[in-house]
């Protein structure tokens, strides 16, 4: 299976309700008759306890019978099962008691019985691989790793008892200063990965937890389980993404990740992926939110992403409603006049730059990223500013093609009757009251043309403070 239909298999396979079940699958699949006939054949499996078949062209392990899942209790090598803590579209995580050399509580992560695909076992131990290269305080480390009995990987990391981000910040109602300095942390942990070839490209709140050692708050960036190496192998298995196969999640994804073409991901898929996370902290939403994603179809929250600019911060919140407004500042510690003056200026600077849907003109590392937060921070010129008058006018004529089109053409329109008629008078011997003509037409063209370039960048300046 792809990494898509083992997603929607597993979150179908949770709805117990038939007619439910049948509403999802059409919501989720949107139209893909195929698709759709797939989930519900591995389901039809699933309830007899056969096993998934293989996927043409994709490297295999012989596969377990789905049913067979952990229980509490049950023991992994030295490692006693203690409760679920979470679980994702090819591995669960349990919380596990170690019971020798030494006993302490460790995070153990699993693959799913029946998801043992070679594609699948090669993002596992890619996952494996890219936590042990790295030796961060803000990454969670990896302590073991292993197999089960029955063949399936696992590995053990550190046990992050902690809680995501956001909702860290607004339990404990963090002030911007401190909601930017724990931003800053986590910029420093995620430019230590890519410093050892290694992108995330799933930054989210929930793969971003902060817990508390004594009295500091420690955010800890966990789950690289779509981590992609940018330098070298980091297993020895088949490792690729399908075509036309979408990784991560809609609402943090980068354009380029959410883009069906050659182009590459690289680090700036990341930087893009902390704009949002920036974005959120500061607004207490996402530039594109679940429920706006959610309504439409496949295709069109990719071009949603691509193509449409967010809003910035200091405009989002004035959309807020009274209570929501209410809310957002009470979180931060402020009040509702406050919370739109700090965001309004730099930080829309800051977050528009890091959201570009170029990603040359975005950050070029995460650590450029916090450095620009601590410049404003400490009140020092920041590297984020407005965009040019050049670029914003580009930006409108890309938004507008179909009217920027129309109207070059009747311009051009214009000028041939205008040298038709010129030529036409020239050669009846009224060149004078041509040219007289032609000079009252320019004049009224011009005029018509200043009056639209004022109202475009009267649109542009509106935007500008926004």
């Amino acid at each position: 299976m792809q990494l898509h239909e083992e997603t929607l298999f597993h979150d179908a396979l949770e709805i117990q309700d038939l007619q439910a079940r049948a509403e999802y699958l059409s919501r989720a699949c949107n139209g893909n008759d195929g698709l759709r006939r797939r989930i519900e054949r591995l389901i039809q499996m699933f309830s007899k306890g056969e096993v998934l078949e293989p996927t043409e062209g994709v490297e295999h392990r012989p596969s377990l019978p789905l049913p067979s899942r952990e229980q509490i209790g049950e023991s992994i090598g030295p490692y006693k099962l203690l409760e679920k803590l979470g679980e994702g579209g090819m591995g669960i995580v349990y919380m596990a008691e170690q019971l020798q050399p030494i006993r302490r509580k460790v995070a153990l992560k699993i693959i799913k019985a029946g998801m043992d695909t070679g594609q699948v076992v090669a993002r596992f131990e890619a996952e494996r691989q890219a936590l042990a290269m790295m030796n961060h305080p803000n990454i969670a480390k990896v302590l073991d790793a292993g197999a089960t009995d029955s063949g399936r990987p696992y590995f053990v990391m550190e046990l992050v008892r902690g809680i995501p981000i956001t909702e860290y910040c607004n339990e404990q109602k963090l002030s911007l200063r401190d909601r930017l300095q724990l931003f800053v942390t986590v910029c420093e942990a995620v430019h230590h990965a890519h410093l050892k070839g290694i992108i995330h490209r799933d930054i989210k709140p929930s793969n971003l937890l902060v817990e508390l050692h004594d009295v500091k708050a420690v955010p800890k960036v966990i789950d690289f389980g779509i981590a992609k190496a940018t330098n070298q192998q980091l297993t020895e298995r088949t490792l690729f993404t399908n075509f036309a196969q979408v990784i991560g999640t809609p609402m943090y994804m980068s354009p380029e990740q959410a883009r069906q073409s050659g182009l590459d991901v690289d680090i700036r898929s990341d930087i893009y992926s902390l704009g949002v996370l920036l974005y959120e902290l500061l607004t207490g939403t996402t530039p594109f939110t679940k429920e706006t994603l959610s309504k439409v179809g496949y295709d069109e929250w990719r071009r949603i992403i691509q193509e449409e600019e967010p809003v910035r911060p200091s405009a989002r919140i004035s959309t807020l409603k009274p209570e929501e407004l209410s809310t957002l500042a009470n979180n931060h510690r402020t009040d509702v006049v406050k919370v739109k003056h700090h965001l309004r200026g730099e930080l829309d600077w800051v977050v528009a730059k890091s959201l570009d849907k170029d990603r040359t003109r975005r950050y070029q590392s995460a650590l450029e990223f916090g450095d620009d937060i601590d410049r404003f921070l400490n009140g020092e010129p920041m590297e984020a500013h407005p965009p040019s008058l050049a670029y914003r006018l580009r930006k409108i004529a890309r938004r507008h093609k179909s009217a920027l089109a129309t109207g070059i053409f009747i311009l051009v329109v214009l000028l041939g009757a205008t040298g038709v008629s010129i030529y036409f008078a020239v050669n009846s011997g009224l060149a004078l009251k041509a040219l007289e003509s032609q000079e009252s037409e320019t004049k009224k063209q011009r005029d018509l043309a200043t009056k639209n370039l004022e109202i475009a960048l009267e649109t542009v300046d509106s935007f500008a403070t926004k």
